[in-house]
């Protein structure tokens, strides 16, 4: 019987298909009118700050962001509690350049009755990201 945490294994399903470059599997983890925040707030990925609200939004923010680029995970610590979770920890991603982005925060995975996920939000910030050369 498996007795991980519903929005644990689902953060973990989402780390999977990012760094596996699993654009459609990454997808059906999500509800059709979920929102992603990465970061949370206005930034350079999301200059409204409202975040990417629905399928359409997230396909698009995973075109712009993700899919292009080798993403590795290393979660620190995983604090589950209600329908969410909050890992702290490094995503690391690197561009088709070679240069490096360093992120380090906390991302908050909410999910639904069925595990899907209804809300992403990732708190880092923008400016104290760090970026290794090729």
């Amino acid at each position: 019987m498996d007795l991980e945490h519903p929005a644990r294994a689902a953060s973990k399903r989402s780390a999977s298909a990012a760094e596996r470059g699993a654009r459609e599997e990454w997808l059906s983890l999500f509800t059709d009118d979920a929102i992603v925040e990465d970061p949370v707030g206005v930034s350079p990925l999301d200059p409204d700050g409202k975040g990417h609200v629905g399928k359409a939004a997230i396909a698009a923010f995973w075109d712009r962001n993700i899919g292009s680029n080798k993403i590795e995970f290393d979660i620190h610590h995983s604090y589950a509690a209600g329908s969410e979770v909050a890992n702290t920890g490094t995503i690391i991603s690197t561009l088709p350049n070679g240069m490096k982005a360093v992120i380090d925060g906390t991302f908050v995975y909410k999910v639904d009755a069925d595990g899907k996920i209804v809300s992403l939000r990732a708190f880092w910030e923008f400016e104290n990201m760090r970026l290794i050369g090729p």
